[in-house]
């Protein structure tokens, strides 16, 4: 693989190239820290993280009789620890209104570097989005009807975070049409600051049965 970036706009654009063909495109503009007008949405309600079942605790109390998809993704040990306030959408094939919150925070020290922040809050970001999009069908990415993956993904970072503590990443998704499901994204600090917002594209194919 190789990557090809180009300087412009203010901000910088990368192509990477496999077996001579593109298959991933970024632009990312910057700007210094400055002052101006201030105003946030505000955090939702929900339940801390410490009221919530742990990783561990999921795999003990689901993970025995959930279908193989769901349970690899679970087993495996990540950077990112995860805590959804609902567990309603792995249980039951119920049709939900296409909004979730999760609590996620970073299972290791994250440097106090600016740059690390921001990739870790990148990587994350990518986490749990598309799924809200088939919430509203009965069903998630885990499905093996269901063919998913993300297409594009767009972030915006409002305000520096230490990443010492959970976020509260708050999602939507206000539409799904034509193997595409639409979903949007707030990262929040346990008190209330908006970090970083993120809207995403994902494919959600219906496959054919044989």
């Amino acid at each position: 693989m190789a990557i090809q970036p180009s300087a412009g706009f203010g901000g910088v654009q990368v192509v990477a190239i496999q077996h001579g063909h593109a298959i991933f495109s970024m632009s990312a503009s910057f700007q210094i820290d400055e002052g101006g007008f201030d105003h946030q949405a505000r955090i939702p309600q929900v339940p801390q993280p410490e009221e919530l079942l742990s990783e561990d605790q999921m795999r003990d109390a689901f993970l025995a009789k959930a279908p193989p998809a769901i349970r690899k993704y679970w087993e495996n040990r990540r950077p990112i620890e995860i805590r959804p306030v609902s567990l309603t959408h792995y249980i039951s094939k119920e049709k939900l209104d296409p909004q979730q919150d999760i609590w996620v925070r970073a299972t290791g020290d994250v440097p106090d570097d600016r740059h690390y922040q921001a990739a870790i809050l990148a990587y994350l970001s990518d986490m749990t989005l598309l799924d809200t999009s088939l919430y509203a069908h009965g069903t998630t990415i885990f499905d093996p009807a269901v063919q998913a993956a993300s297409l594009d993904h767009a972030m915006w970072f409002h305000r520096p975070c230490k990443l010492d503590d959970w976020l509260l990443y708050t999602q939507d998704s206000p539409s799904a049409s034509g193997a595409r499901g639409l979903t949007r994204g707030s990262l929040f600090t346990r008190d209330g600051v908006l970090v970083a917002s993120m809207a995403q594209e994902g494919l959600i194919r219906k496959l054919a049965n044989d």
